[in-house]
């Protein structure tokens, strides 16, 4: 009997599980029909089954039941989302929002590593886009090292260790949620692995054009440094302009990276009810030092800016998880 796409295959003529008593003949197969989407109680499934399958069948039916249900709970949230929502009607910009809704939901727990997706036929449903758009948004995740699609066993979550966290989208959906101490530590600690060394090399090798663009963006952020919202801007031409000023491509390239870093830190700290307007003389003396060409000096005073920056965030998330709680209670 041939096994529909859909049915998943119990084979029977296994080896019994240790310790099972087999009392009939099994068959040399047996199939069922087990749609996904199915709502029915596991137990009409086991009746189709020889006694000594049972407690086998009975196991992987109630997990795969209890996961099914969530992750078509987490899909139709994610339908709902406004976002998805919103761009229902535009291809390209319907394929980033699925790519963004389906890396949100494995970056926050919602799928865990090594559970499966939903099939094609039911994550299509569940999230109102075809097959291709889901098929291509699956793609980008896989390149991102979340996911992995094989034949029969479908679309599954890859270890935490396989993710890229330096790509800027899942750096992004990582701290899209809560964020905790040890978050922040690592977001600042990859600060500091780029931005003190590229301020001593930007030192050695900066244009005149750069260093007036440096200027310029320091001179808007001094214009606007009590509104933290604007702040965030001219802050990233800044940090970015730094980066270009090596003359390396490589740490050129990590540009995006540092732009998602920084994005971050802003929105992680942008309550803070005196605005950044206290962090310019830091900036201030990072711009001094590499038009100076002092290039241990940029370093350093580059390296006193992120240290401050993350106290800000450190202090800000605090107080954010405290107000949560105290909501909570």
């Amino acid at each position: 009997m041939a096994c529909p796409s859909r049915c998943q295959r119990y084979d029977a003529t296994a080896p019994p599980a240790a310790g099972a008593i087999s009392t009939v003949a099994r068959p040399s197969a047996i199939e069922i029909n087990l749609p996904p989407r199915s709502t029915r109680p596991v137990s009409k499934f086991l009746s189709i089954f020889p006694p000594n399958a049972l407690t086998p069948v009975a196991a992987w039916l109630k997990t795969y039941h209890m996961n099914s249900m969530k992750n078509m709970k987490s899909f139709r949230t994610a339908r709902n989302s406004p976002p998805l929502a919103a761009v229902a009607s535009g291809s390209t910009a319907l394929h980033a929002t699925v790519v963004e809704q389906i890396g949100l939901r494995i970056l926050q727990g919602h799928f865990l590593p090594g559970e499966a997706l939903p099939n094609a036929d039911d994550s299509s449903e569940m999230l109102g886009v075809s097959r291709t758009v889901l098929r291509e948004a699956i793609k980008v995740l896989a390149g991102k090292g979340l996911v992995e699609s094989r034949p029969k066993t479908g679309t599954r979550v890859r270890p935490r260790s396989d993710w890229n966290f330096l790509d800027p989208d899942v750096l992004s959906w990582r701290y899209a949620g809560g964020v905790n101490a040890d978050d922040v530590k690592e977001l600042f600690e990859l600060r500091r692995a780029i931005e003190p060394m590229s301020a001593a090399l930007a030192a050695k090798r900066a244009t005149p054009g750069q260093l007036a663009e440096l200027n310029a963006a320091l001179d808007e952020m001094e214009a606007v440094g009590d509104d933290g919202d604007r702040f965030a801007k001219p802050d990233l031409v800044f940090h970015q302009t730094i980066l270009r000023m090596t003359g390396n491509e490589l740490i050129g390239s990590l540009a995006a990276l540092v732009e998602t870093a920084l994005v971050m830190s802003f929105r992680l700290s942008n309550d803070n009810p005196e605005g950044q307007r206290h962090s310019l003389p830091l900036h201030r003396e990072v711009a001094e030092k590499i038009a100076a060409g002092d290039g241990p000096g940029a370093q350093e005073a580059l390296l006193v800016l992120i240290d401050n920056a993350e106290e800000d965030v450190r202090r800000s998330v605090e107080n954010r998880n405290r107000r949560r709680k105290e909501q909570a209670s």
